[in-house]
């Protein structure tokens, strides 16, 4: 899967996590969010969420700690 991590209208990152075959620009122009925090590639290791790379068309890359967090954060059993 790719992911884009983008900034909430209160300053929140949020994560959107999307099918290999769909670019991160043509991701980026579906959201109604402003600023792009970072982005690349997620896979699930036998130790939770793995994030790399990044977009050069958007001119972003991973953060693979942060990214990780975030992610598995938004998608924890409420």
């Amino acid at each position: 899967m790719k992911y884009l991590i983008v900034e909430d209208f209160s300053g929140r990152p949020v994560p959107f996590i999307f099918p290999r075959r769909v670019d991160h620009g043509d991701m980026r122009d579906q959201l109604p969010y402003g600023q792009i925090i970072a982005g690349g590639v997620l896979e699930l290791g036998p130790a939770g969420f793995v994030c790399s790379g990044g977009s050069n068309e958007l001119g972003i890359k991973a953060r693979p700690a942060e990214d990780a967090a975030i992610i598995a954060e938004a998608l924890r059993c409420r």
